[in-house]
């Protein structure tokens, strides 16, 4: 697409946005597998539209204001990235323009504060448990509260596990075959912290020691992608001071998110000296799922003990697992590879469930409608069990299986495999 940025006046990630824009070709191959689209049906909610909206912005020729409600509308979910035939590297251009114009936007006194919690609270796990408990007692007056304060309380599962601090050095059961680091997550160490103890053990089991390093924090994707642009490097330095990608096979993630993270660490320090410590450290990264199935595909991971029954996992993809980090056959082959279980697909499996970072905080109504719309289509399969490799979808596909009735269990994939280690499944 023509245009007349002023790349070299906005400054590095002006490249960036300038070199999606140019790729794209207004083709619409995009609009199916937008979510915004599939809900709302207007050209200014799809990618297409917002491609053409960041554009005219960048260049002066549309006031902010009037392009942001369909900007802030869009999840970042990049299935438009999946759909795309032109390679446009639409969330790259996104998660830059938020960072960009954030600082233009005006906002009420309400919004800032909301925008200030939630930034407060996500990267830090004790506050963040301690806000969630307290959320538990107000949690029954949440349909008279309004929207800005339902929202995170009607997401709250119904009990909030104790926190369960995680050794900085889990040492391998039997022949060390491996050494890697791990990032911990934030949100996750609150409301499933059995995500984590579940990873060390399957990861222990298969004789690779684990590292969570010092000093590390929060990935920052959060606030990256909600535009606090200084805030999110503040927070990618310090993972880079912490982890050093020589010393390690990996840096593994359990989130979703937190993964596709870590992996845009050289993009957001394009143009900036530390860009190149950043690339070696995300040529590091890979997902639980990704680092697991290598062993499987290279003979080298321990078996599962099989299911007591048949068992019939609906498997979600995470958006930020399928579309930002290419990684589709990984999970399904660990899972494949229990035992007594049969895979099942989900209709319409690529369309976001509505959680996608803090969405579901800041756009309730829209994330609610997805939210809905991917629990029913999951218990459409009739499932035994629903895994998914993310936090925030668990929260979102957990919550809104409950409201339609269902006690389905909602897991993390590594908690299958750990119960499949043990014979629990």
């Amino acid at each position: 697409m023509n245009h007349d940025i002023p790349a070299l006046e906005i400054g590095p990630q002006g490249e960036v946005m300038a070199h999606a824009i140019d790729a794209c070709v207004h083709c619409g191959f995009c609009l199916p597998a937008c979510p915004t689209y599939a809900l709302l049906g207007d050209e200014m909610d799809s990618p297409r539209g917002r491609i053409v909206l960041m554009k005219e912005v960048l260049e002066g020729a549309l006031e902010l204001a009037d392009a942001a409600p369909h900007l802030d509308r869009c999840l970042g979910c990049q299935g438009c990235v999946t759909a795309c035939p032109s390679g446009v590297p639409y969330g790259e251009l996104i998660t830059s323009f938020r960072g960009w114009s954030e600082p233009k936007r005006e906002r009420s006194p309400l919004d800032k504060a909301k925008r200030y919690a939630i930034l407060k609270a996500l990267p830090a796990p004790k506050l963040f448990s301690v806000a969630a408990r307290v959320g538990q007692y107000a949690k029954p007056l949440a349909p008279a509260l309004p929207a800005a304060l339902k929202a995170p309380l009607d997401l709250l599962p119904e009990h909030v596990p104790a926190m369960q601090p995680s050794a900085n050095f889990t040492p391998a059961k039997g022949q060390r075959r491996g050494r890697v680091a791990f990032l911990a997550g934030c949100a996750q160490q609150a409301l499933a912290p059995n995500f984590n103890a579940a990873t060390l053990r399957v990861l222990a089991r298969n004789g690779i020691e684990v590292v969570i390093p010092e000093g590390q924090g929060c990935c920052g994707a959060a606030a990256l992608h909600t535009g606090a642009r200084d805030e999110a490097l503040r927070l990618v330095r310090q993972n880079l001071a912490a982890f050093n990608p020589d010393d390690y096979d990996a840096i593994l993630s359990n989130a979703a998110g937190c993964g596709a993270g870590l992996k845009e660490y050289p993009v957001v320090l394009h143009g900036l000296p530390d860009e190149a410590q950043a690339r070696a450290f995300a040529a590091k990264v890979q997902d639980i799922s990704e680092y697991l199935a290598g062993l499987l595909r290279d003979g080298e991971l321990m078996p599962f003990m099989p299911t007591r029954r048949p068992l019939n996992i609906a498997y979600h993809d995470a958006c930020h697992l399928a579309h930002a980090q290419k990684i589709r056959s990984a999970p399904r082959e660990l899972l494949r590879a229990i035992p007594g279980v049969t895979l099942t697909e989900i209709p319409e499996g690529d369309l976001c469930c509505g959680s996608a970072g803090t969405y579901n905080l800041e756009q309730p109504e829209l994330a609610a409608q997805l939210g809905q719309r991917k629990a029913k289509n999951i218990l459409s399969t009739t499932p035994d069990l629903i895994a998914s490799g993310n936090i925030g979808c668990h929260t979102q596909i957990q919550s809104h299986v409950r409201r339609q009735g269902s006690g389905v269990p909602v897991m993390h994939t590594v908690e299958v495999l750990d119960l499949a280690y043990r014979g629990a499944l």
